[in-house]
């Protein structure tokens, strides 16, 4: 399947949080097992008039890096994050941000990932690794 394919399949059928943070794949790339995501952040998700809160900050680079996943093979049917760990590394500010998941390594029921944050102007916001247990179709 195109990478192209697996992007417009997998934004068909994101959850409504993604959606509400106005979130959507933009970037695959099979050979690198990593994917892209852009999201539009409203204030509405911020403290500190426009500082991202950290909870939402968490939830953009899990979807990145659960979505890497999810792109690398159709017989995938489920993510569990067994352990999550955010590094806040900037203030993330409202605006449009990109994450940025990776898969460093996958085993048939186990994957460990990592995720980077990037604000508009390119600069490194957060980090995250996340070790989760994969599930597959029979």
């Amino acid at each position: 399947m195109s990478e192209s394919s697996v992007i417009e399949r997998l934004n068909a059928h994101r959850p409504g949080f993604i959606e509400m943070l106005g979130g959507k794949i933009v970037a695959i790339d099979q050979e690198e097992q990593s994917c892209s995501f852009e999201f539009m952040i409203s204030t509405d998700f911020c403290h500190s008039i426009d500082v991202v809160q950290g909870g939402f900050i968490t939830v953009m680079l899990d979807a990145a890096m659960s979505h890497a996943v999810f792109a690398s093979g159709d017989d995938i049917s489920g993510l569990s994050s067994l352990d999550i760990n955010t590094t806040y590394l900037e203030p993330t500010r409202a605006g449009c941000l990109r994450a940025v998941g990776k898969i460093i390594k996958c085993s048939y029921k186990t994957a460990f990932l990592e995720a980077r944050l990037y604000n508009s102007d390119g600069l490194l916001t957060a980090t995250a690794s996340s070790v989760a247990k994969v599930v597959r179709n029979r």
